[in-house]
């Protein structure tokens, strides 16, 4: 689904491929975890619920792509366990062309616990994702944009290294993977991208490691983007801060994977040469349309409805309409 002209170009999505399990505890930790028994903690916690989901920040972004209408490449290393995953991406209209499978590890894979009040306890196997560094940029032809999204720690500084040699504008993502990175990481990518993006609790802690302002670190960058989860998005740019607020959200289902969802929104934008306001406005919407389906992947769309939706959320922003063909 094109919601605008067509795209200049394709995006090249250098991330990572994940299965997620999702187990759900039907109680809470609290009742199980004794406090002066933490020094030689030993729990075992029966799931009755558990669902295998596909993931990644990576995957998640071209699916939304996808469904977009947009070409998205994953730059990924999986594992020989990615068969499932693999199938269900050309399924849903994904380009494999540079997923590459070490055949020596499994697939990133990340176990979740949740309980009843939504605490959660994470396990994370990198697995494959550890030899993303093997992928090269200079792989992909016809790249209009990139993005560095969370992977491995040498991946992440190659790729970011690479998209800049070859000319390519990207966004860094840094995601999950922020605390891997000191200060001057963090300036070397920012010199090297084009646009940044971040949730409110990573901007804090790039701002602690860096001690830039959202001023001085958007007059570094053609425009800095953070998240606010409910609270909607705000776009830092040399002309000016604008302010997006969140889409309407029919049902909250699931908020896992809405990051990764509204970076797809803003892809969509920067490859269709929109304003900033329309891209925001697109972003926050692709991100309630996910946070209404269970996982990161299940959601779907038709081109008349998400053209509905866009329009009501601009016209209640008093944004105008935007521009569709």
């Amino acid at each position: 689904m094109n919601v605008t002209s067509p795209a200049r170009g394709r995006a090249l999505i250098c991330g990572s491929l994940a299965y997620d399990t999702i187990m759900v505890f039907g109680d809470r930790f609290a009742n199980h975890i004794l406090p002066d028994r933490i020094h030689m903690l030993s729990v075992s916690f029966l799931v009755p619920q558990l669902r295998r989901e596909y993931g990644g920040c990576a995957g998640n972004i071209a699916y939304n792509l996808a469904l977009l209408g947009d070409r998205g490449y994953p730059m990924a290393t999986v594992g020989r366990d990615f068969g499932p995953y693999y199938e269900w991406l050309k399924k849903s209209g994904v380009p494999v062309d540079h997923v590459r499978t070490v055949d020596s590890e499994l697939t990133a894979q990340a176990f979740i616990t949740t309980d009843l009040d939504d605490n959660q306890i994470t396990a994370f196997h990198p697995g494959a994702m550890q030899h993303s560094h093997l992928n090269q940029v200079a792989d992909a032809r016809d790249v209009a944009i990139g993005i560095v999204a969370p992977d491995g720690r040498e991946g992440m500084i190659r790729h970011a290294e690479q998209f800049a040699a070859a000319g390519i504008p990207f966004i860094f993502d840094p995601g999950q993977g922020l605390p891997m990175f000191g200060g001057e990481d963090l300036e070397r990518f920012v010199a090297q991208a084009k646009w940044v993006t971040l949730n409110d609790y990573e901007w804090q802690l790039v701002q602690q490691k860096t001690g830039w302002t959202a001023g001085e670190l958007a007059g570094r960058l053609a425009a800095l983007i953070v998240t606010h989860g409910a609270a909607g998005s705000t776009i830092h740019t040399r002309d000016g801060v604008i302010e997006i607020p969140s889409a309407p959200v029919r049902a909250v289902t699931d908020p896992t994977g809405c990051g990764d969802a509204y970076r797809a929104g803003l892809i969509h934008g920067l490859l269709h040469g929109l304003d900033w306001r329309t891209t925001g406005h697109i972003a926050s919407l692709m991100g309630a349309i996910k946070i209404e389906s269970r996982g990161t992947q299940n959601h779907q769309f038709t081109r008349a409805g998400f053209e509905q939706r866009l329009a009501e959320v601009m016209a209640a922003a008093g944004a105008g309409r935007p521009g569709l063909n």
